[in-house]
């Protein structure tokens, strides 16, 4: 898997939807912060400032992130760092990829903005251990934190966060709103989308590939893919409550063609969750992807950088 293409990657995970595009937090955050009756088909794959980095930061740069492994609750992640003054920006991947994902907007983000780019492997991608049972969204956002306490970056942070990740970046930011201060979401998963009716459409859409999975032989994938799917249904209902701190400006990239290329009721909905997001408070800006896939950053990467940029600036 590690040494496929990231197009024949991503495609291989895409059918496994819960995973990649809808994958639960198996144990919702708490909420203490602030119709057509046919299925929807499974998702289809889907002006900048010059750095003024000095000459030990460009060899730095030159010779790519450097890994740190860090521990955490009895498993180690795997966190990449290219160095860079704040705000620090960390790439968070969609459900069943890794870091790798982020490895061509890397560079140039950081030649472009001169900041700290911090990239990771969540628990049970990529060079991250694997932990077993339900995937636990409280874990994963204690991993986020601790990974970034112990890299010493506590303070300005700009979160992107693609496809699942953004349920990691809802439920860190409502937990760390002095840390956050400022989020590029990716056609990232958003609690507006995520009505009673269409859990029900995605859990029936999806059903089949969790029993092929169940079937089949066990496998780093096929794990995660049942773990996601055993609480979908409580936690995504739970996860449609929650809200975006006001505090913290995001912007909101949402792709054209969205997760569900071959369901326009479905993808009518993901764009109508998105602009309703973008609604619902202060210092939110939504974006279209025009002509792209779910994978807005490998099919449109220069708007996802141009967009990063525009939150660096103004937090800088």
């Amino acid at each position: 898997m590690k040494n496929m293409p990231l197009r024949r990657r991503t495609r291989w995970a895409l059918p496994a939807a819960l995973l990649v595009i809808t994958a639960a937090t198996l144990t919702a955050c708490s909420d203490d912060a602030a119709s057509s009756s046919a299925k929807p088909t499974a998702p289809a794959s889907t002006a900048s400032t010059a750095s003024t980095a000095s000459a030990s930061g460009a060899a730095k740069l030159s010779a790519g992130p450097a890994r740190r492994m860090i521990d955490n609750d009895g498993h180690r992640l795997a966190f990449h760092v290219t160095p860079g003054r704040l705000p620090a920006i960390v790439l968070d991947a969609g459900g069943g990829l890794d870091s790798s994902y982020w490895k061509d907007l890397v560079p140039r983000l950081a030649a472009a903005t001169g900041s700290e780019i911090i990239t990771y492997d969540r628990a049970g991608l990529g060079d991250s251990d694997e932990v077993p049972g339900p995937w636990d969204v409280k874990s994963a956002v204690d991993d986020l934190e601790t990974g970034l306490r112990e890299l010493g970056v506590t303070k300005d942070v700009i979160l992107v966060s693609h496809s699942q990740a953004g349920e990691v970046a809802t439920c860190f930011t409502r937990a760390n709103p002095d840390t956050v201060s400022g989020a590029v979401l990716v056609d990232a998963n958003l609690p507006e989308f995520f009505t009673d009716e269409e859990i029900a459409r995605v859990v029936a859409a999806t059903t089949p590939q969790v029993d092929a999975a169940k079937a089949g032989p066990s496998t780093k994938e096929s794990r995660q893919l049942i773990a996601t799917a055993e609480s979908y249904v409580p936690v995504h209902r739970a996860y449609h409550q929650l809200s975006w701190p006001d505090g913290v400006p995001v912007t909101v990239i949402v792709s054209e063609q969205t997760p569900f290329a071959q369901s326009p009721e479905d993808a009518q909905r993901w764009r109508d969750a998105a602009a309703a997001f973008a609604k619902a408070g202060p210092g939110r800006t939504l974006v279209t992807a025009d002509g792209s896939s779910h994978d807005v950053p490998v099919d449109r990467p220069d708007l996802v950088l141009h967009e990063i940029e525009k939150m660096a600036a103004t937090r800088s």
